[in-house]
């Protein structure tokens, strides 16, 4: 279910954590997913889907100080309509953001799904069954040694603020 009053508090926490520290701010309404780099540097959402702010935050958060200096990061992207072996890049590059968003989620206490991003995708097929195993398996091992600096402080902002939101003020 989206949720666009929760999407705007995904944007007041990442921007009041990280605006004047990493010059960065979160912002919905975009048609497209997109970063583009600059005083501040802008990550862009699609319309007011939590979900899709999560996983562009959580992009951010793996990406060196190089690539948050070229728009959408320099990296290669490419819509519907990827054969075989593109999906398995797909999956190959998505694994780290998609086990951070996963976190994420679990911080707000949101259901998670892996994202395929190609509708011609078979959910049957069992390179998304991997694809989710190694997910999974990189969020519990994110869990064991520690997430990101940037991604461990946002989930941590994220996970204080429901508390808060829910009373539960925890020391």
């Amino acid at each position: 279910m989206i949720n666009s009053q929760r999407s705007d508090e995904i944007i007041r926490v990442f921007n009041s954590v990280f605006s004047v520290m990493e010059g960065t701010v979160l912002s919905g309404g975009a048609a497209e997913p997109f970063y583009e780099p600059g005083h501040p540097a802008t990550i862009f959402f699609r319309e007011d889907f939590e979900r899709s702010a999560l996983h562009e935050v959580a992009h951010w958060c793996i990406a060196g100080r190089y690539r948050r200096q070229l728009p959408d990061y320099g990296y290669w992207y490419r819509a519907e309509g990827r054969d075989c072996s593109r999906q398995a890049a797909f999956y190959e590059v998505e694994t780290r953001p998609q086990a951070i968003e996963q976190l994420f989620c679990e911080a707000l206490d949101l259901p998670f799904k892996v994202s395929l991003d190609n509708l011609s995708v078979v959910l049957d097929d069992p390179s998304v069954t991997r694809f989710a195993e190694a997910v999974s398996a990189q969020a519990s091992a994110f869990r064991l040694t520690g997430l990101p600096q940037r991604a461990a402080v946002f989930r941590d902002a994220l996970r204080q603020r429901r508390e808060h939101a829910q009373g539960n003020h925890a020391p």
